[in-house]
């Protein structure tokens, strides 16, 4: 082969890995979740998204409306086949294909869908069934993107939370629970295989309200605080976020897969809590998610790897008034339902007036309209749309 092939073949495996590679663009983005009957239709939530700036978000199912109101948004959304579907889904490549090919195939290329997030918080949860059926699962959705030449278009993940993790303090120990390691073992083997990121559900805000006598609440929020030090790496830590990512790190090194990288698919404060949840106030909420969007913004790295630009998605886009569990389940949203701001963090709201609005609440209908000012900026994305 002359040095002319040699180099189209080069040219060619990069740009196949920066096409793979951009399933996020930036470093900031929200997951847009929908438990709730009264937040705004789609089609508004994009115009939110579009004056915030935010170019990535995360929806938990491949909800049809949803992909139709970001078509043409240039907003790369990431879509979710949910834990339910996974024992199906193992079963055989053509009912994956069969879901690919209405949930994924009939959108792109206008609706930016760049990732499928198979299952949500599998290993180290409670049925280990799904466990088992985890690996296949994600082989038989790859497969089916990859005969519909989509693999390299469209990532395929899948989000972990903290219970994958047997320890996470100080970062330099995290290590996976041994329970954990004969299916998560394999599974890194294959996103590795595929060029898929490590995708972890990081919460700060769920480490301190469960030992609040032994956490600082300033580590947590990204204030001003001692840190730690670990002494293994000789590294120091001002903040929690960071923290848990390099614990993340530590356990896919030892893992074998040092080369791997992490992304934060859910990170968030609650604004409102129980009473055993006194951390989740207005000012937390604001002050974690104010400097976490600062952090992101400087693209920097971690300690442990500071040349690995952090990205994360933010939870949530919108409190969601029909989630079960504690108060806080159902206000970690950045936005209200009715599309304000729920504390100033530099983005542009729908804010209650006099003023008619361009905004139809779900669960009311088009025809029934609320009303808000809204900014200047805000307004001309509107009007361009």
């Amino acid at each position: 082969m002359g040095l002319t092939g040699r180099f189209f073949l080069w040219f060619l495996t990069v740009l196949v890995n920066v096409v793979i590679s951009s399933a996020f663009t930036g470093t900031y983005g929200v997951n847009y979740g929908r438990i709730a009957d009264n937040i705004p239709h789609p089609e508004s939530v994009v115009t939110l998204m579009k004056a915030a700036k935010i170019m990535n978000t995360r929806i938990f199912d491949a909800d049809h409306e949803v992909l139709r109101a970001f078509k043409g948004s240039g907003i790369e959304i990431m879509i979710g086949l949910g834990n339910e579907f996974l024992r199906d889904i193992s079963m055989s490549e053509d009912r994956a294909m069969n879901w690919v090919k209405e949930n994924v195939e009939p959108f792109v290329p206008g609706t930016r869908i760049v990732g499928i997030a198979v299952g949500n918080e599998i290993l180290g949860g409670g049925d280990q069934e799904l466990w088992e059926v985890l690996l296949p699962a994600v082989k038989n959705v790859h497969n089916a993107l990859d005969r519909l030449q989509l693999a390299d278009k469209v990532q395929v993940s899948s989000p972990h939370s903290a219970a994958v993790f047997a320890t996470s303090y100080p970062p330099s120990a995290g290590a996976f629970k041994e329970s954990v390691m004969p299916y998560m073992k394999p599974l890194l083997e294959f996103f590795s295989q595929i060029k898929s990121p490590f995708y972890i559900n990081t919460y700060p805000f769920l480490a301190y309200i469960s030992d609040p006598d032994h956490i600082d609440l300033n580590y947590a929020l990204f204030k001003k605080n001692p840190g730690i030090y670990d002494q293994k790496t000789n590294l120091h830590y001002d903040n929690m976020f960071e923290a848990q990512i390099d614990a993340s790190y530590a356990a896919l090194e030892k893992a074998g897969f040092e080369k791997m990288e992490v992304i934060v698919s859910e990170t968030g404060w609650a604004s409102h809590g129980d009473p055993n949840e006194a951390a989740a106030t207005v000012t937390n909420a604001r002050t974690y998610n104010l400097n976490l969007r600062k952090r992101l913004l400087k693209k920097k790295g971690t300690p442990y790897r500071p040349k690995q630009v952090v990205k994360a998605y933010v939870f949530a886009m919108f409190n969601e008034n029909l989630k079960p569990g504690p108060t806080s389940e159902r206000n970690f949203g950045l936005f209200k339902a009715d599309g304000s701001v729920s504390y100033s963090i530099g983005f542009t709201g729908l804010v209650p007036s006099s003023a008619k609005s361009l905004i139809t609440m779900k669960g009311f209908g088009s025809i029934q309209l609320r009303f808000y000012t809204i900014s200047a900026a805000a307004l001309v994305l509107i009007l361009s749309l």
